[in-house]
């Protein structure tokens, strides 16, 4: 299809090409428009969530296959195009690009949205940062002037491009795997590593990361320290064993406290407090939030440490991020804290099921608390619970 493109194309005179191309650049800008109106509309009622994404923008580029650029661009118009409409019209006929309305957004106002965007149209990214220079100026930047070391050389012949790790501090690699401690020092003065650069993790090739960052005297020290420390086991001193190590010990240990995650589980004083054991020998927490240590290792191992949300066509979240304890059955509404009722989710999806549980019926109480409750044992959804409900007389109130 893509040869078949081209060829079409190539058959076309320059007068026609420059014609056809201007045609479809211009349908290009309504078809962005258009798109536009519609994650706006989409984003506002939160659709996304439904589609088994956390946020909008894991929406776009995991669901539409939208680079992660596009896709912050195309949000961030949308939500601007909510307040101010005639920014749809702007984009639909060129007068301005989605580069000037990320640009304008932050700054537009119902009183001066007409002026600013008028103000724009046509003009390249860097009058537009004039524009809002003018509109917002910033502080001078104060004047310093001091002395820099002059940059240290490392011999060719002590650098192993294969085996170097990428992680020292500043980026840089190490002679010999090792950290060098005047390297380091040297590089903790240099302007082009100040704190305000942001940290890059960037792919380099199968399996291999370059990992940068900007560290303080303290977290510089902390690394000479365990690299002096490891040399029996890492006897060359290599800094991506070094953090590997520390980030495996710093995950054990937050997923211990966040999710009672270890191989050697125990009941804790708080379980002992509160946790009766049933017939099966399942830890049930009778009437407390407490989830018990064993149901959040259960729960954790069972979930993979991932949003358990599936939507309707049966794609499944994939947050690993603030992840939460979820009641299949709301706590509010007799659900116990069970292996069989607790799942992990993101705060998104948390928050949204809530909404959708509560919106479609009131919190019970009385007999029907006792019909949630025993559903809670059976893993029944709202659906089969109103039929419960509805064979023993008690119907709520929607």
């Amino acid at each position: 299809m893509n040869t078949n493109m081209l060829s079409l194309a190539g058959r076309l005179s320059n007068h026609e090409l420059l014609a056809q191309v201007k045609l479809l650049a211009q349908r290009e800008r309504e078809a962005t428009a258009v798109l536009i109106a519609h994650l706006a509309v989409l984003d506002e009622r939160t659709l996304y969530l439904a589609e088994g994404c956390s946020s909008m923008f894991t929406y776009c580029v995991q669901v539409l296959h939208l680079s992660e650029h596009a896709a912050y661009g195309r949000i961030e118009a949308g939500r601007a195009a909510r307040r101010y409409p005639v920014i749809l019209e702007l984009l639909s006929d060129g007068s301005v690009n989605l580069t000037t309305v990320r640009l304008l957004a932050p700054h537009l106002t119902r009183e001066n949205h007409g002026e600013l965007l008028e103000a724009a149209k046509h003009k390249s990214k860097r009058q537009v940062e004039e524009l809002v220079a003018e509109l917002r100026p910033q502080p001078s930047v104060p004047s310093t002037i001091r002395r820099l070391p002059a940059p240290k050389r490392v011999p060719a012949s002590a650098m192993v491009p294969e085996a170097t790790s990428s992680c020292s501090p500043g980026g840089v690699p190490a002679a010999d795997h090792a950290l060098d401690r005047e390297s380091v020092d040297l590089l903790q003065l240099s302007p082009s590593l100040s704190p305000a650069r942001p940290a890059v993790v960037a792919p380099l090739a199968p399996q291999r990361y370059k990992v940068q960052f900007t560290a303080s005297a303290e977290t510089c020290e902390k690394l000479r320290l365990a690299q002096d420390l490891l040399r029996h086991q890492v006897p060359d001193g290599d800094l991506g064993q070094v953090i590997d190590r520390a980030l495996t010990v710093l995950l054990r240990d937050l997923t211990r406290q966040k999710f009672a995650a270890t191989d050697r589980p125990h009941e804790s004083v708080m379980d002992r407090a509160h946790t009766s054991r049933d017939h099966e020998g399942q830890g049930r927490v009778a009437g407390s939030r407490h989830i018990p240590a064993e149901v959040r290792r259960s729960v954790w191992k069972r979930d993979g440490g991932q949003c358990a949300f599936v939507a309707q066509n049966g794609r499944r979240c994939t947050e690993r991020a603030f992840l939460e304890f979820h009641h299949v059955v709301p706590y509010g509404a007799g659900g116990e804290a069970t292996l069989e009722n607790i799942q992990l989710r993101c705060r998104a999806h948390n928050g949204y099921e809530t909404k959708l549980y509560f919106g479609q019926r009131p919190v019970l109480s009385g007999a029907q608390a006792s019909i949630v409750k025993e559903a809670a044992g059976h893993q029944l959804g709202p659906d089969r619970v109103e039929t419960q409900q509805r064979s023993k007389g008690v119907v709520s109130e929607r």
